[in-house]
């Protein structure tokens, strides 16, 4: 047992999740190590847009992005420095009748929870954004409370309050073996050994595979996303705005003037997967100029491919597993950065004090994950 190294809990995943959850353990004076197959951030993190928003369909993801926001519009005092939080809203666009519904029954469960949301007419949306094009727009949902940050920054912040408490990263070496005779011991592809007595499996879409050297199997499937971004051009629209047409997109304009962008494809492409397409590159371009015309001059600078690693009902699975001390937060389904300091920090509430101080029952891993979240 001397050569092994000893911590109170061992976090396996250094991106939001792994590390919101280790900040705020950390604050609780717990001895941690983070251990990352590659860079912090190289799963999902850093290959997001850095959306942040409320309007969800069901009360405990509301109110975990409710608390989020909040911490996000702390983080300039905690961390010292702008992480480019911005409030310049969410526009939902319907351009049905069944989605018109669906946001105005949304609305009024986000209203009970307090969120200041609105349904919009065209002609109102126009007037929020002059650029759109509102051809078959029907009404819109907006909040303008909710917005971005920048998630290289968000994750700098994190990682510099971690190393001042002097916690262990084990950076470009994955887990190879997890065993419990009585605590866990994680074998690292250099040999290295870690002994704690509780375990977080935040490793995003790798988490299935690792649940499955304890005999789980997570109804957890990662499926490709990608993105694209613009070089700087003048401010042109504030909110992140969002197609949910079939053929949609959405996207948002940074501080920095750079336009950032995703779509989810149909049929979606499952799996693990970080080559980007040429079938996207030019399918996003048609995307938003349908929507902004005005970018139709924009130089699209670079394009990359990431995971969401989605559940069947589209909420994540924070909990502890079947396994005592062996806790999951995976599953976000396209959500992990704006869920993470939420999440983080009722996560690590629950592994040091062994009880929500919240009600997670919504993201518990034994659920019947019958019902389906209507905004991914």
């Amino acid at each position: 047992m001397s050569n092994k190294t000893t911590c109170d809990v061992a976090i396996i995943g250094a991106g939001i999740i792994g590390l919101a959850t280790a900040y705020y353990l950390s604050k609780k004076g717990m001895k941690l190590a983070i251990i990352e197959k590659n860079y912090i951030g190289s799963g999902s993190t850093l290959r997001c847009i850095g959306g942040i928003r409320q309007q969800f369909s069901t009360p405990t993801s509301i109110r975990v992005m409710k608390e989020s926001v909040s911490l996000f519009a702390q983080m300039k005092e905690e961390f010292g420095f702008s992480v480019d939080f911005h409030q310049g809203g969410y526009l939902l666009l319907a351009h049905d009748e069944q989605l018109v519904e669906v946001f105005k029954s949304n609305i009024q469960i986000q209203r009970q929870e307090g969120v200041n949301v609105s349904l919009l007419t065209p002609e109102e949306t126009k007037d929020l954004v002059p650029e759109l094009n509102i051809t078959g727009l029907l009404a819109a949902a907006y909040c303008p409370d909710d917005g971005q940050a920048y998630p290289f920054l968000v994750l700098k912040g994190y990682k510099q309050k971690l190393d001042a408490k002097r916690q262990a990263f084990y950076l470009h070496n994955p887990v190879t073996k997890i065993e419990k005779p009585k605590n866990f011991i994680l074998t690292l592809q250099d040999g290295c050994q870690l002994e704690a007595p509780k375990v977080v499996l935040s490793a995003g879409p790798w988490t299935r595979e690792l649940a499955q050297q304890m005999g789980l199997d997570l109804p957890l499937y990662p499926e490709r996303h990608e993105a694209i971004v613009t070089e700087r051009i003048p401010k042109i629209i504030d909110p992140m705005l969002v197609d949910y047409r079939q053929d949609g997109c959405y996207f948002h304009q940074y501080l920095s003037g750079h336009i950032v962008g995703c779509y989810t494809p149909y049929p979606n492409f499952p799996g693990i997967c970080h080559e980007a397409s040429l079938e996207f590159l030019r399918e996003m371009g048609k995307r938003m100029i349908r929507l902004v015309p005005a970018l139709e001059k924009a130089t699209i600078l670079r394009q990359w491919a990431g995971c969401y690693t989605m559940t069947p009902d589209g909420s994540p699975i924070v909990d502890e597993s079947p396994i005592s001390n062996l806790y999951i937060a995976s599953g976000m389904s396209g959500h992990g950065f704006m869920f993470g300091p939420g999440i983080g920090r009722h996560l690590a509430h629950f592994i040091a004090e062994e009880k929500w101080d919240v009600d997670f029952r919504e993201f518990a891993i034994d659920r019947a994950f019958k019902g389906k979240e209507s905004l991914k």
